[in-house]
């Protein structure tokens, strides 16, 4: 993502709103957010940059949100776009908040990751480009899909 991009000039994608309760809403068609780093690190923690902008990890079993199980929502720390419901989330035993599906598929996208000497697919946020986390084929029914995603990357909105 160029520095030189102002904001709401990336590529079109399709959005699905949520109320904080977890109710579908409207899609919407939009260009995806891109800033410079600076105006993220203005905008977000220290911890939320370096895992966000930087597709850092938080270390396990010390997130905000890895042992939650309230009802609500997980939006994106950087835009507020609806990820992932507490009704999809489970206990993986990892450390990080794990989740067998997202709110919406527009919402999150994949793409290979090759760091670290391996091979694994990195999720991220659709409308922000932000890091979030990874994706294993090691979750429960019904999708066998664990969304592993750091609880830095996420804001919780209680139902």
């Amino acid at each position: 993502m160029p520095d030189s991009a102002a904001p709401g000039t990336g590529a079109e994608v399709d959005i699905v709103d949520f109320t904080d309760r977890g109710e579908r809403q409207e899609t919407h068609h939009v260009h995806q957010i891109v800033k410079p780093d600076a105006e993220w690190k203005h905008e977000l923690a220290p911890e939320e940059f370096a895992v966000t902008r930087e597709a850092g990890t938080e270390r396990a079993f010390t997130g905000r949100y890895w042992n939650n199980h309230e009802a609500g929502l997980y939006r994106c720390a950087c835009c507020g776009t609806a990820l992932f419901r507490s009704a999809e989330k489970f206990d993986s035993g990892t450390g990080w908040p794990s989740f067998w599906a997202p709110a919406a598929e527009e919402n999150v996208r994949t793409q290979k990751d090759h760091s670290f000497f391996m091979e694994r697919i990195e999720v991220l946020c659709t409308k922000c480009d932000a890091h979030l986390g990874h994706l294993f084929p090691d979750g429960p029914r019904p999708t066998g899909l664990r969304y592993c995603i750091n609880s830095a990357a996420l804001r919780f909105a209680k139902a």
